[in-house]
């Protein structure tokens, strides 16, 4: 069974005493349904379970009045097996997009102390229109991703011990060992062919077999792809797909400067076209957006231009998957070349930067050929990530550090650790500790 982070933050939401309803938003097929499930069968005396997807009669649970009392009544005709302690019960209501009632009764039912509740759903951030008034101020919201690197390492067999070192060696800025910083850049290029969609990391973990990563994930991506027929809006359907299977080629792109480039889905083509689909790719957690700040000063929001941005697909391995099998080999055993090296490393790090909670940014001016991948904030100042996919030259990132505002920065290279006056370099693989 796959050691999840997501189930802490669950048992720190059960522990508020004033916790609110739950909504887990999260891509397709990332661990909601299983975790949560599992989460709610462990930890209370009472689990209750209702998929609109699978069961779409359960919407008259929902339908008359929203008061505590007449939605509990019609939950105990509707499942007469429900057992609900009150004070000590989970209500799962899974698939909650699909019947928007449900969403709006979580205002009624959040002042309700009989049953804890958590809601989730595939393509939540897309689907409100059937919502007839969303709990503002009613509910928490959290988003759950694929595995990220370290729980990667957990299922391949490694143990907390045995990551340890490696971050104290981050913390204290020190030379890993040799053979240990190899061991890292090997699994990293590993998880780039994986990924961490969770039936994808199992299959590898139990078997260590290629092709069947591969024909997993590309069924992942099959589903995406349908997802995109079913749900997106009539005349966006063709215009989301094409976006969604551009990001590759944006991604190779010979310069460095690897923003979004409506031409390259479609020549001629432009935000107006395009735009709400690309928006559509965001809500729906298939892709993530980094947008694009002029200048590397804190706040770093107050120096974006929204007509520039990035976008890198939600989970590495399904990137890997969407080049093509052969690309698992090179990857893995590192001798991949070109420019899809760059891209492919730049997608991992950004994956790897949201697991960690941090907003995408990226330095790039109009006027300046200045690029620097990443920019983080931290305790108010400005921190800038370059990612380099062997150990080449940082002259942007060298320029940046020349600033009097700017302490320090990070190079990420298939190198080790190293400081420099105020350059950190760092494996790829320590960005899971950024």
């Amino acid at each position: 069974m796959l050691k999840r982070k997501f189930y802490d933050f669950l048992l720190d939401w059960k522990r508020k005493p004033n916790r609110k309803p739950l909504l887990v938003k999260g891509a397709r097929q990332v661990g909601k349904t299983f975790l949560v499930e599992r989460f709610g069968r462990a930890e209370y005396a009472g689990y209750v379970y209702l998929n609109f997807l699978e069961r779409p009669d359960l919407v008259r649970i929902f339908e008359g009045s929203l008061d505590a009392d007449a939605v509990y009544s019609r939950l105990s005709l509707t499942l007469r097996d429900a057992r609900i302690v009150p004070g000590n019960t989970l209500l799962f209501l899974d698939e909650i997009q699909e019947c928007g009632e449900a969403r709006t009764a979580l205002k009624f039912l959040a002042g309700d102390r009989r049953c804890d509740i958590v809601a989730s759903g595939s393509l939540l951030g897309i689907q409100y229109k059937n919502v007839r008034s969303v709990p503002v101020g009613y509910e928490e919201h959290a988003t759950m991703h694929s595995l990220d690197f370290e729980e990667f390492l957990w299922a391949k067999g490694f143990s907390d011990d045995q990551l340890a070192p490696l971050r104290e060696s981050f913390v204290k800025r020190e030379k890993v060992d040799d053979f240990v910083n190899s061991t890292f850049l090997a699994e990293i290029r590993d998880y780039m062919a994986v990924g961490g969609m969770p039936e994808v990391v199992s299959a590898y973990a139990e078997r260590k077999n290629y092709g069947e990563v591969d024909e997993i994930q590309r069924r992942i991506l099959r589903d995406y792809l349908d997802d995109m027929m079913n749900y997106a809006p009539l005349t966006e359907k063709p215009k989301v797909k094409n976006c969604f299977l551009s990001i590759p080629r944006q991604l190779a792109r010979e310069t460095e400067n690897r923003k979004f480039k409506f031409s390259e889905v479609e020549k001629g083509g432009g935000g107006r076209k395009f735009g709400n689909s690309v928006e559509w790719l965001r809500d729906s957690s298939m892709a993530d957006m980094a947008h694009n700040v002029t200048a590397p000063l804190f706040p770093l929001a107050a120096y974006e231009d929204e007509s520039a941005f990035k976008l890198y697909l939600s989970d590495i391995g399904l990137l890997t998957a969407l080049y093509g099998f052969d690309m698992k080999a090179a990857v893995v055993d590192g001798t991949l070349k070109g420019s899809v090296k760059g891209g492919l490393y730049e997608n991992l790090v950004a994956s790897m930067l949201v697991r960690r909670g941090h907003p995408l940014r990226y330095l790039r001016d109009a006027h300046d050929p200045l690029e620097v991948e990443f920019l983080l904030e931290k305790d108010g100042a400005v921190v800038p990530v370059e990612v380099k996919a062997s150990n080449a030259s940082t002259a942007s990132l060298n320029r940046v550090l020349g600033r009097d505002d700017i302490a320090m920065g990070y190079k990420l290279t298939s190198g080790n650790v190293g400081v420099v006056g105020k350059k950190i370099t760092l494996p790829h693989y320590m960005a899971m500790f950024l």
